[in-house]
């Protein structure tokens, strides 16, 4: 009798033991499969997206493209290419030195202004090394005349449009025409979006003579025909007399 009891106090040890055990194995591991109550954020979800978009508004401010101008000095030229140039508001103008030395500046003062009312003036001060860059970015609509200070009376100007023409620069000729070609008007530019220096009327960027000197080539070839004829007729050698003349 004694001897049952004491078997059945064991047999009844070892269930108890094995039924801790496999508590505890079972609590271990569900502590390793069962996911974590702590939810993640919409940016720790999407780290490489936020990267993305981060990337794509570096190109100017408010997501605005960059758009860019070089100047130039070449073969005693002074210029900007494009000449002309059309942007959206809140794009970019990268402004890049090719060659020479220049400036980029808006006719912004109180004599001469030829930017939009509220337009924010810019001047990049004279850029010298070859790469070197100004950037500027347009906000307000209208039309903007700028130049380059040392070469400004050499014609080296150039005009940009932000979204739609409008401001001084479209009331009256520009105060220093361009060294070759002639500025693009407001609403080629737009047209156009991006006109190369020298511009030309009716060729756009072409760089051979205007189509004003093939006309007046025509009309002077004409006149001098006309009068070089009128002078042979009035000379007699055509008259009767000369006529039955032999030599």
């Amino acid at each position: 009798m004694a001897y049952r009891i004491a078997a059945a106090k064991t047999s009844l040890q070892t269930m108890q033991r094995r039924t801790f055990l496999g508590g505890v194995a079972g609590a271990g591991f569900g502590s390793l499969a069962a996911p974590t109550s702590t939810s993640l954020t919409d940016d720790e979800r999407r780290p490489a997206q936020n990267e993305t978009d981060g990337a794509a508004d570096s190109s100017g401010s408010g997501g605005g493209k960059t758009h860019t101008v070089g100047m130039y000095t070449e073969s005693g030229e002074y210029y900007f290419d494009p000449v002309g140039l059309y942007v959206e508001p809140g794009d970019t103008v990268e402004f890049v030195i090719e060659s020479g030395g220049h400036t980029a500046t808006s006719y912004s003062g109180d004599t001469e202004r030829r930017i939009p009312e509220g337009a924010t003036e810019f001047d990049s001060g004279t850029l010298q090394e070859q790469g070197a860059k100004f950037s500027h970015t347009f906000e307000t609509t209208g039309t903007y005349d700028y130049y380059c200070v040392p070469h400004k009376q050499l014609g080296m100007v150039g005009r940009i449009v932000c979204g739609e023409p409008g401001g001084p620069a479209t009331e009256g000729s520009i105060p220093d025409a361009p060294a070759s070609g002639v500025l693009p008007d407001s609403e080629t530019i737009v047209e156009e979006k991006s006109l190369s220096y020298p511009y030309v009327p009716e060729s756009g960027v072409s760089k051979s003579l205007p189509p004003l000197f093939w006309v007046g080539a025509s009309i002077f070839g004409v006149t001098a025909t006309y009068l070089l004829s009128k002078y042979d007729r009035e000379s007699g050698r055509y008259s009767r007399e000369n006529a039955d003349r032999v030599d």
